[in-house]
């Protein structure tokens, strides 16, 4: 079983990272601010293009440590990383799969179904943490789902497959500002807006799941899948379609959990948000320090893998779903099997 490894995440514009001996170290206006054994790293992702020296990016294209850029707000740029990794046999057949509709459909039946069924166990843990307070909307949203899930096994192509999961995704974000229970004034929630973000918690979502795609996107390459083509998802020049389509499980459980604890427990508040002319919500350099934080300690959390039975760092769980993933393309099982929250 794969260790659950840390990742680096280089915030500060003055930031430079360098290899010394056998620890990252990174400075500061040429203070030593944080260092770590370069074992305990899989990933660094820079916020911007931070300065990181070459024997660093050297070492990691040889030991397959992944370099991401991402903009200061989690937009995707660009990721620095070594040889290709992986057999190509199972990148031939992952083409051939995503070329066949039928054999796509397999795949993502099962994604979009425990996207949904993870939806719902979110708004069912409100309902039964809130008993008082749970609207009846929360309730309808819950039953319509449920009675979806029937609908989202039985879909016979792809764009009903989609119908499906734009209709459970709309309901779902219609009634997710019923969980917010703290700063409701500051908060509120009726849609889900991403280019740009509107308002401080779609702020907060966007960041979640770019931060996640990455994590997605490292776990596909680690073994050995091409996250740009996928099942679900359109192949589009520099999309990451599969690492787009995988996390759709994750969605749930390491975004939207985390943008309700920290707007919940008052660890982020109005005041850590500007509002643009344009309309656009943007979050602080606080802010993002502390949804960074809240992040990997939601990754350090142990859980029982809900098909494999081991206990595991949630961390690890992208790539345990990415070696399942390859098992079910190279034929060693019958079924891909999704992660459901329990």
């Amino acid at each position: 079983m794969k260790k659950h490894l840390n990742t680096l995440y280089i915030t500060s514009d003055d930031a430079y990272v360098r290899k010394e001996r056998e620890t990252f170290v990174v400075e500061v206006n040429n203070e030593k601010v944080f260092q770590a054994p370069v074992h305990s790293i899989e990933n660094i992702v820079c916020f911007g293009f931070k300065a990181l020296s070459p024997p660093l990016m050297a070492f990691c294209a040889e030991n397959n440590v992944g370099i991401s850029y991402l903009t200061e707000h989690g937009k995707f740029l660009a990721r620095v990383q070594g040889a290709q990794q992986g057999n190509v046999l199972l990148r031939k057949a992952q083409y051939a799969l995503a070329d066949n509709e039928l054999e796509s459909l397999k795949i993502a039946r099962p994604i979009i179904a425990a996207k949904v069924a993870n939806y719902r166990s979110l708004l069912q843990r409100h309902q039964r943490n809130h008993p008082d307070d749970c609207s009846d909307s929360v309730a309808s949203a819950t039953a319509t789902m449920g009675n979806r899930l029937p609908d989202i096994q039985k879909s016979v192509t792809l764009d009903e497959l989609r119908g499906y999961e734009g209709e459970c995704a709309n309901i779902y974000f219609g009634v997710l500002g019923s969980l917010i229970t703290a700063q409701q004034e500051d908060f509120t929630f009726t849609q889900r807006s991403k280019r740009p973000p509107l308002d401080p918690a779609n702020a907060l979502l966007s960041f979640l799941y770019a931060i996640l795609a990455n994590d997605v996107r490292s776990a596909l390459e680690t073994t050995g899948l091409d996250p740009q083509v996928g099942f679900l998802h359109q192949v589009r020049s520099g999309r990451p379609s599969l690492a787009l389509d995988m996390m759709e499980e994750f969605r749930a459980y390491l975004g939207d959990r985390i943008m309700l604890n920290l707007v919940n427990l008052k660890q982020v508040t109005k005041k850590d948000f500007e509002i643009r002319e344009s309309g656009e919500v943007r979050m602080s350099d606080e802010a993002r320090k502390t949804l960074l934080g809240a992040y990997q300690k939601r990754k350090q959390e142990e859980i029982a893998h809900p098909f494999l039975g081991e206990k595991m760092t949630i961390g690890l769980v992208p790539h345990v779903q990415a070696q399942l993933l390859a098992r079910y393309i190279r034929g060693d099982i019958p079924e891909y099997p999704p992660f459901y929250l329990k």
